[in-house]
């Protein structure tokens, strides 16, 4: 079983960035009162195996990306947890990547379909589907 210190930097990008998007019943940031530390252990082994998939699926047009301020995991982690839940940004409006690219990791992204993150009775973040 992974450990919190052992997630990779695209998980860790994924899971910060859930933490941020995401809001609590009332209407409050999860990242306001919560951290990856709060991810249930059943949860965080989905979303773990999860983002592995779509690294391993995608990773020649993952590396592809070309930022000056943040890393290819990063902002692969991010823009992955942007785009599979319709935010209004992800990969399909980073100029970082070609267009080409931008295309096929927004349709893998959708492919993925969209899961929530929910605070369950016991205090913990659980993965929703």
């Amino acid at each position: 079983m992974a450990t919190v210190q052992s997630i990779d930097e695209f998980t860790r990008a994924y899971i910060e960035c859930a933490l941020w998007a995401e809001i609590d019943e009332n209407k409050t940031p999860l990242d306001a009162n919560y951290t990856i530390d709060d991810i249930a252990p059943e949860s965080l082994q989905k979303i773990i195996a999860d983002c592995q998939r779509f690294q391993a699926e995608n990773a020649a047009d993952l590396a592809t990306y070309n930022h000056s301020q943040w890393s290819a995991d990063e902002l692969g982690g991010h823009d992955y947890w942007l785009t599979r839940n319709g935010h209004g940004a992800g990969f399909w409006d980073r100029d970082c990547l070609p267009d080409d690219v931008r295309e096929r990791l927004t349709t893998a992204a959708h492919n993925a379909k969209e899961v929530n993150l929910y605070v369950g009775d016991d205090g913990q973040l659980y993965i929703y589907p």
